[in-house]
């Protein structure tokens, strides 16, 4: 009967309760929407096939290759500076302008100054509130 006024909580797995229930959550859906629109799914090649041939795929590929270079150089980066947070900072800048870049149309001197002004404000104001107002630490 004492076990039952008890609480042990194990630090190294415990975090991992919640994901994990919503990732089987979210398999049981997948799963569901399978079954029931099985029918759909296979007869829909021909849908994405027209949206394949239709899509910018320079927008497309280089938002993905941006990304993927975000987060792959985010912590290298910031291992230099250890809980300072400069990795976040240093690579937000360059990922934030070049998206905005990649994204207009009109690239002139004069249209892209926001997208710079953008570039430098909004990630260095983030960085300031999480790291001096919040006490987080980024990577």
């Amino acid at each position: 009967m004492g076990d039952l006024t008890q609480v042990t909580i194990d630090f190294e797995t415990s975090h991992l309760v919640f994901p994990t229930i919503i990732g089987i959550m979210l398999a049981l859906l997948g799963l569901a929407i399978l079954i029931t629109r099985r029918h759909e799914i296979a007869h829909a090649g021909a849908h994405w096939r027209g949206v394949f041939d239709r899509m910018d795929k320079v927008r497309f590929l280089g938002t993905i290759g941006l990304t993927v270079l975000y987060f792959s150089l985010m912590v290298p980066v910031g291992n230099v500076w250890p809980n300072t947070g400069l990795g976040f900072l240093i690579c937000s800048i360059p990922y934030v302008l070049l998206t905005g870049l990649l994204f207009m149309h009109d690239r002139r001197p004069r249209k892209t100054i926001p997208v710079v002004v953008t570039a430098l404000v909004a990630p260095t104001l983030v960085w300031w509130l999480f790291t001096d107002l919040f006490f987080l630490t980024l990577p």
